[in-house]
């Protein structure tokens, strides 16, 4: 494609705050910032100048900052960032303190909410304050285990503000995933709910909030949220409203920690054995999430940033931060079409959303649906429509500007729960190209290297690497004295270089194209196939509506099979393998051409939306799947254990 699917105007790239950033670091530094790969190359250059220039730009709030930026940056894993500031995470956030709106939320279940700046920090500074009198020190654990709802965004922050370190899962999560998770960190509070509602249905969460407290011996307190009957009282628990009763609301004073405090532990999907927890520092993540949420992502004061999450995911607390940046953040609670397809819009459209998050398997489930918000939503405040947890096709690219918007930055993104951001992001002062994530991320030395640890060209495929030390990495695993279970995790493969574990590709734009994760790369013969360019062509076809694919041992080799979906009704006939099969090899390759095509009722996947390629291997292979916890829909599992069609050439 000789043209880009959306560029933004000369005013709209002079009024970008990365174009101000530019000019702000040119004016400090003498940097000849004249386009982004120029800003790109000196923030990787030069990055104590870079990451000094972001404190600077963003003003963040400190104790003290310390002439040291980062000691040790030829360290990976090692160097320290700030190392002789101090600060707290919460008095970032709750800069603000008017009547405007701070959090918009609505739910299945309930009715909408909003919750202005005072109110926000006024409910904060009751609940650090009981947190306090009742003993909570820094370093000390509190768990959430709660739905997206503004009661969760205080309990985080109120923990923050007391230097205690928070985790959260979302309460579909089993008693067994839960455990595996909280159980590993020892926590002093747990906070919960008594239910949630999904898809229309309510579930009630008493016995397994129960059973988890029981089985966590550190506990000193359980906390629980009336969500789905707010006047009703829990049993014997003890209400936040009662554990908050006659504190005061006046400003409190948020403990002043270094840079490098523990401010949140998150957890890999843990489908391949139990969870990793990997431990984020308040600083690290702050400067991050601010660098992302100004520059990337163009946030603005006053700005409305809605993104489709669970409190299991790290794009809750990515959104959360967005408060530093003066804007309102936007909750949903529930299932995104229910009750009807476009819900989402409906919320859009009514709340004037300026910056939207979703999943690319959301846009890809609107398409297949017929979902046409264009003809019947309207949306001038929405500026930027970010996509992010799978590769999101050029289809559907294609389907947003066709269908949703024409004029918005369609921002794919790209990072993980490992450093609570993005290696790959979006610039609303950059065209978007069909089917490319715009750019690497300023001060991420992004490259993409072979198998044996050597850049390659830009245009071929291969491991997506960062070369240098940036302040989100992890301060390290729960657990882990020695750091011997981190330094494996991201540097054993391509030593002093954090090794992500994507199959990608640098575009020549610049941009990048992800083909799914490298653990899960196909090697039919030798030659290596990401899933992601199987999944974009099996898609196209009208009766699937999603796939999965492995490769299976077979005859000393290996063989590529897809599992598919169909739409309900239909039935896997020697037609729809023929469609699916030659749409493969037109498209693609004839390499790319599955052995076996295979019928699956439903595509087994994490809370967050991912597909568990990995989960379903083993499970052909006969391999025990270590923590089905971690999915969303393990029943589905089930269905490849033993099938017959993978026993037959």
């Amino acid at each position: 494609m000789n043209k880009p699917l959306w560029k933004p105007t000369e005013e709209a790239i002079q009024n970008a705050s990365m174009t101000k950033f530019a000019q702000f670091a040119s004016k400090k530094w003498g940097v000849a910032a004249d386009d982004f790969t120029s800003l790109h190359r000196w923030s990787v250059q030069q990055p104590e100048q870079f990451w000094l220039s972001i404190w600077e730009y963003c003003e963040v709030r400190s104790e003290r900052r310390g002439e040291a930026v980062v000691q040790g940056k030829e360290k990976m894993p090692g160097a320290v960032w700030f190392p002789d500031a101090v600060l707290n995470y919460t008095d970032n956030i709750l800069r603000r303190n008017d009547d405007n709106p701070a959090i918009i939320f609505r739910g299945e279940n309930a009715n909408d909410a909003v919750l202005s700046h005072t109110q926000l920090n006024s409910s904060v500074s009751r609940l650090a304050r009981a947190f306090r009198d009742r003993g909570i020190e820094p370093g000390d654990r509190i768990v959430g285990y709660l739905p997206n709802i503004p009661e969760t965004v205080v309990c985080m922050l109120a923990a923050a503000s007391c230097g205690a370190v928070w985790s959260s899962c979302s309460p579909d999560f089993g008693e067994r995933g839960v455990l595996d998770r909280f159980g590993q960190i020892s926590p002093k509070i747990l906070i919960s709910v008594d239910g949630y509602s999904y898809n229309g249905k309510e579930f009630d969460i008493s016995e397994k909030r129960n059973g988890i407290a029981r089985n966590l011996p550190t506990l000193e307190a359980s906390i629980v949220i009336p969500y789905l009957r707010p006047q009703e009282k829990v049993g014997d628990a003890t209400m936040l409203d009662d554990y908050v009763a006659g504190y005061s609301d006046a400003p409190v004073e948020h403990a002043q920690l270094p840079f490098n405090h523990p401010l949140f532990i998150l957890f890999s999907s843990g489908t391949t054995g139990v969870p990793k927890c990997i431990v984020h520092g308040a600083g690290g993540t702050l400067l991050q999430h601010m660098k992302e949420h100004r520059l990337h992502v163009n946030l603005l004061r006053d700005d409305r940033l809605f993104f489709f999450t669970t409190c299991g995911w790290m794009m809750w607390n990515w959104l959360v931060t967005a408060l530093a940046s003066e804007a309102t953040i936007v909750l949903y609670e529930g299932f995104p079409f229910y009750p009807k397809n476009d819900v989402l819009f409906d919320y859009l459209a009514e709340n004037r959303i300026s910056q939207f998050g979703v999943s690319a398997k959301y846009i890809d489930t609107l398409a297949k649906s017929g979902v046409q918000p264009k003809k019947t939503h309207d949306l001038p405040h929405l500026r930027t429509l970010m996509s992010t947890g799978s590769p999101l096709s050029p289809e559907s690219f294609d389907y947003v500007y066709e269908s949703i918007k024409n004029d918005v930055c369609l921002s794919s993104i790209s990072g993980g729960t490992d450093l609570i951001s993005c290696f790959v992001l979006g610039n609303p002062a950059l065209p978007v190209w069909r089917g490319e994530i715009q750019c690497k991320g300023l001060g991420m030395d992004v490259a993409v290297f072979d198998d044996k640890g050597i850049e390659v060209e830009n245009g071929v495929k291969g491991e997506l690497v960062c070369r240098n030390a940036f302040p989100s990495m992890p301060i390290g695993f729960w657990d882990d004295e020695d750091g011997r279970k981190y330094k494996a995790a991201y540097f054993e493969k391509f030593p002093d270089n954090w090794h992500h574990g994507d199959y990608v590709e640098i575009t020549e734009h610049g941009g990048m194209v992800v083909y799914g994760r490298s653990d899960a790369v196909l090697n039919p013969s030798g030659v290596r196939i990401g899933t992601a360019e199987i999944y974009r062509q099996a898609e196209q076809v009208d009766e699937v509506v999603e796939g999965l694919v492995i490769g299976q041992k077979w005859d000393g080799d290996t063989r590529v099979v897809l599992f598919v979906r169909l739409r309900e009704g239909l039935t896997l006939n020697d037609d729809i393998v023929v469609k699916i099969k030659s749409m493969i090899r037109t498209n693609a390759s004839p390499r790319h051409v599955p052995a076996k095509v295979v019928q699956v009722e439903d595509i087994p996947r994490t809370k967050s939306g991912k597909i568990v390629e990995l989960a379903v291997r083993k499970i052909v292979h006969g391999e025990a799947v270590d923590n089905i916890e971690a999915l969303a829909n393990p029943e589905a599992l089930e269905f490849f254990r033993e099938l017959p069609e993978l026993t037959t050439p």
